[in-house]
């Protein structure tokens, strides 16, 4: 009796151990900053026992951070393995570094995370697996810092995506002189923004400031906050903005505040909401 214990023991460990999705770690080069990063790559059950392309969701990381984050600190360490196999969904996470905001600094040849994503990131990632090499399969969303680089890099590169999202997004930079002693804030963005900025450089960055292009885009968009979040105010803002333009979007606010639990509570709907846009473009492309 004990022996046939086991054996179902570990013929059930195989079965789960077989439809868990892969997570690769892949060193991505960027010629624009001379330098190399490595990106999380995780790929679902279904990429091994197919021949098909995937879509690809790029889900970016906040402030302080980098770009294992989303594995290594959401309380279920499991949330992104199962969100790839649930939703046959390509799920790679770049690196953004502590402050770049995913932006082409102004002042440092070595901080072009703009041109990062959209020109080296997505081309390796596609030439490395097989993707929907178009932007009917690519979506993006991120947390915070990330939140803004997803919506600034669909906005300004409509062609890459079909679709963007923001959790507690950084809907305006100059929010954080708010919140942090102003030196030490300034100190950290100062690769980025240089000494000293204007507030100009914030305003002209913001994607609050972004709104008309969106209208023009027409891309789908999807953004939460926590009600106890330091951003809810300017998220509040970015929503009414966005209905005053009457610019379609889905906008949620939730119990919670900026913290792990609340985004990986938020990011199930984020892929629900792009799962369903990926699922009628992928009938378009067919037909």
């Amino acid at each position: 009796m004990k022996k046939i214990y086991l054996f179902l023991l570990f013929f059930l460990l195989n079965v789960i151990v077989s439809y868990a999705a892969v997570v690769d770690t892949l060193k991505i080069p960027s010629l624009a900053m001379n330098k190399t990063y490595k990106a999380a790559v995780v790929l679902p059950n279904a990429y091994a026992k197919s021949k098909t392309n995937f879509p690809v969701l790029y889900l970016l990381h906040g402030a302080y951070g980098h770009f294992s984050d989303w594995l290594s600190k959401t309380p279920n360490k499991s949330l992104i393995q199962n969100l790839s196999d649930q939703y046959n969904i390509i799920i790679v996470m770049p690196e953004g570094e502590t402050f770049s905001f995913y932006l082409d600094s102004p002042v440092n040849k070595g901080s072009q995370f703009e041109t990062y994503i959209t020109q080296e990131v997505i081309q390796k990632i596609d030439a490395s697996y097989r993707t929907i090499k178009d932007k009917k399969g690519r979506v993006i969303t991120g947390l915070s810092m990330g939140g803004h680089g997803a919506l600034s890099l669909a906005t300004k590169h409509p062609d890459l995506f079909c679709a963007a999202g923001s959790m507690s997004g950084v809907a305006d930079m100059s929010t954080m002189l708010n919140r942090e002693p102003k030196d030490g804030i300034l100190k950290l963005i100062e690769p980025v923004f240089g000494i000293n900025p204007s507030p100009d450089l914030f305003s002209s960055n913001a994607v609050l400031g972004m709104v008309d292009k969106m209208k023009n885009n027409q891309l789908p968009l999807i953004l939460d906050c926590g009600v106890d979040d330091f951003l809810i105010e300017t998220n509040r803002e970015l929503h009414r903005r966005l209905v005053y333009q009457k610019v379609p979007h889905d906008y949620t606010e939730r119990p919670g505040a900026h913290t792990w639990e609340y985004w990986e509570n938020a990011l199930p709907y984020h892929v629900l909401f792009f799962d369903k846009i990926l699922r009628g473009n992928q009938q378009s492309i067919v037909k």
